[in-house]
C-alpha cells in the first residue's frame, strides 16, 4: 500500500537480518549471568495469557526505583527474550528493570496491548518501591507514551511516574491506515485517533524526552518530532544511529539515554 515502504526499516539498514539473532544471543547471555547471581526473576505473570508476563532484573543493592522497557516490533512480533541486555545501563545506575511481553496483533487490538502494558506496569510497581521511569522502542515507544496519559494507570501508580523516554515512537497511528500492516491491526480512523499519543497530553508531572536516530527512516524522524512538538517535551536526535541500533545506548550506564531515563 501507499506507505508500506515509508514504514519499512530493515530494507534500509545494512545487514539488518543479523540484528535479531545478535539481540537474542546478547539477551540470553545477560539473563543467564543475572540468574546465576540471583538478580533475575523471570516469567512473572501479569495477565491470563502466556505472553502476559515480565522479567525483572535487580541491581546489586536496594533499587533506586523501577525502570520498565517495552519492546517494539510493530505490535506484531518479538517478545521480552530479545532485549534483556538493554537492562545493563539502568541496572548499573541502581535501578531495577522490568521487561514485559504482550499479546500481538491480530490476536488482540493495539488498544488491548495498551491496557496490558498498563497492567504490567502496575504489577511490576507492586514489586519495586520508589519512582518509575519508562522506556520503549518503536511500537514500545508508542506504548510507554500511552501509559503517560491520564487515566491509563491507576492513580497510585501514575503518581510514581517520574520520567519517560519513547525511543523512535509511532506517536500518530493514522498513517498506518495506509499500510498493509493494517490488515493485522484492523484500525479504522476513530481507533487510530484513540491510540495516538500525538493527539493527547501527558501527565504534567512526568518528564518526557523523545529519542530518535538521525539515520532513521524519515517517517520515524517525523513521528518523534510530532510527539515532541505536541507534548512540548525534550527531543533528542542521536547522530549516526538508525532504527535498529538506537537502543544500544541502554546498555551503556554512561550514555545520554540512560541519563535521560534514570537522572
Amino acid at each position: 500500500m501507499e506507505l508500506d515502504d515509508a514504514y519499512a526499516n530493515a530494507p534500509y539498514i545494512p545487514r539488518a537480518e543479523g540484528y535479531p539473532p545478535r539481540w537474542m544471543a546478547q539477551a540470553t547471555a545477560f539473563r543467564e549471568e543475572l540468574s546465576n547471581t540471583g538478580h533475575a526473576r523471570l516469567g512473572l505473570p501479569y495477565g491470563r495469557t502466556p505472553r502476559q508476563a515480565y522479567d525483572l532484573f535487580l541491581p546489586k543493592g536496594a533499587p533506586a526505583g523501577l525502570c520498565i522497557f517495552v519492546h517494539g516490533g510493530y505490535w506484531l512480533k518479538f517478545d521480552r527474550s530479545f532485549w534483556s541486555h538493554l537492562a545493563a545501563g539502568p541496572l548499573a545506575q541502581g535501578w531495577a528493570m522490568a521487561m514485559p511481553s504482550y499479546d500481538l496483533c491480530p490476536d488482540v487490538r493495539i488498544a488491548d496491548i495498551t491496557r496490558q502494558i498498563a497492567r504490567a506496569t502496575e504489577m511490576a510497581a507492586s514489586e519495586i518501591p520508589g519512582p518509575i521511569v519508562l522506556a520503549g522502542h518503536s511500537a514500545g515507544g508508542h506504548l510507554v507514551a500511552r501509559v503517560c496519559v491520564e487515566g491509563v494507570l491507576p492513580d497510585a501508580t501514575a503518581k510514581r511516574l517520574l520520567r519517560a523516554v519513547p525511543i523512535s515512537p509511532v506517536s500518530d497511528l493514522r498513517p498506518l491506515l495506509r499500510t498493509s500492516m493494517n490488515e493485522q491491526f484492523d484500525l479504522d480512523m476513530p481507533a487510530a485517533e484513540a491510540e495516538s499519543p500525538v493527539l493527547m497530553q501527558p501527565l504534567d508531572h512526568v518528564g518526557v524526552t523523545v529519542w530518535v536516530g538521525a539515520d532513521e527512516r524519515p517517517v520515524f524522524i517525523d513521528q518523534a518530532r510530532w510527539l515532541a512538538r505536541a507534548w512540548g517535551c525534550g527531543h533528542h536526535v542521536a547522530q549516526g544511529r538508525h532504527h535498529f541500533d538506537v537502543i544500544d545506548a541502554l546498555t551503556d550506564p554512561a550514555s545520554q539515554m540512560v541519563a535521560a531515563l534514570t537522572g
